[in-house]
């Protein structure tokens, strides 16, 4: 008898719990996670905002930006199979921030600006066999800050950016001959803080503000032809229902395979209000379709840099406000998927 009692509780209790909602069935939609962050150890030099980067034989190479006191001109060198930062020859040219970089040919280049007065036009080759820098043509376009790079096999492209005022000008640097060539300008709007990256043998340009505009629209660059196509724009009109990334300035962009990643940890613009965004998208250039994935597990930051080497992105530095500048790093497995 008291063996059936306490069997009549156990099966009261269960229910109980079912129609509380505890147990769910295994046949129900789970939501997937797609990506995952780690935290790697500390950029070794000082914290910094709007620095550059570029990657050179699986290594990433990074340098210059702000402080939030003093422009920076040293130069660090990440091995991702240690997680080991090592510190290089410092960049010759004036200490600066907003600058851009881009590898071509086996090097790296490094130019354009904002010194603390006024913008640069300047550019410098690095040399990672010699651990040397090598001033270069200068810029062939006006001095500026916060402009675009991107880089195909043996030549470099720089664009946009703001002089004063908003650009689309778009130019290449080929290394074997040490000239610029003015290219056709973005089709889409001016940017200051844009993003880029190039996967597929195109290249791909988003976001940024025009005259205080939060930009929408995306572009698609193909180098064989010198020519752009506009995608499908981040918003209702050109992508709903789909799922899709609001972008502001200066969010995070690199390539891992034959997929783009934007890394939204700033600030954007919703409906005139602006609001702070974690998110992470992956982009696949075949659709042209975004996929949301994990949101970066760092703290909310803008003017990062972000590179792609292997299978893996990495995130790290920028600034959240005036006096919060960042020396952390991240890196993100898109291939993890987790319930």
């Amino acid at each position: 008898m008291r063996n059936l009692l306490r069997n009549m509780r156990l099966l009261s209790a269960l229910m109980l719990l079912l129609s509380m909602g505890v147990f769910t069935s295994c046949d129900s939609e789970e939501e997937l996670v797609i990506g995952e962050w780690e935290r790697l150890g500390d950029f070794e030099g000082v914290a910094r905002s709007s620095a550059v980067s570029f990657v050179i034989n699986g290594k990433a190479y990074v340098g210059t930006g702000y402080s939030g006191t003093t422009r920076l001109k040293d130069f660090w060198m990440y091995e991702p199979a240690t997680d080991n930062w090592t510190r290089l020859a410092d960049f010759p040219g004036e200490a600066r921030s907003a600058a851009v970089g881009f590898s071509a040919n086996g090097k790296g280049y490094v130019g354009t600006g904002y010194n603390g007065s006024g913008f640069l036009k300047d550019f410098y080759e690095y040399d990672p066999a010699t651990n040397a820098w090598t001033q270069i043509a200068d810029f062939p376009g006006s001095a500026r800050l916060s402009a675009i790079a991107m880089s195909f096999d043996q030549v470099g492209y720089v664009g946009a950016g703001y002089d004063g005022s908003y650009l689309k000008d778009f130019w290449k640097y080929n290394p074997a001959t040490g000239a610029w060539e003015a290219q056709a300008e973005l089709v889409g709007a001016r940017r200051l803080g844009g993003f880029a990256f190039t996967t597929n043998g195109k290249g791909y340009v988003g976001g940024g503000t025009n005259a205080g505009v939060y930009n929408t629209d995306l572009l698609e660059f193909d180098p064989a032809t010198g020519t752009w196509k506009i995608l499908r724009a981040f918003d209702t009109s050109g992508r709903e229902p789909d799922s899709y990334p609001k972008i502001g300035p200066y969010a995070t962009a690199f390539a891992v395979g034959n997929q783009g990643y934007v890394v939204n940890e700033g600030f954007v613009d919703n409906e005139g209000q602006r609001m702070s965004v974690d998110e992470v998208w992956q982009y696949e250039p075949t659709t042209d379709s975004w996929t949301k994935l994990q949101n970066f597990r760092g703290s909310l930051r803008e003017g990062a840099v972000g590179f792609g080497i292997g299978d893996r992105g990495y995130v790290g530095l920028g600034n959240q406000g005036t006096f919060d500048f960042k020396k952390d790093f991240w890196t993100l497995n898109p291939a993890v998927i987790k319930e």
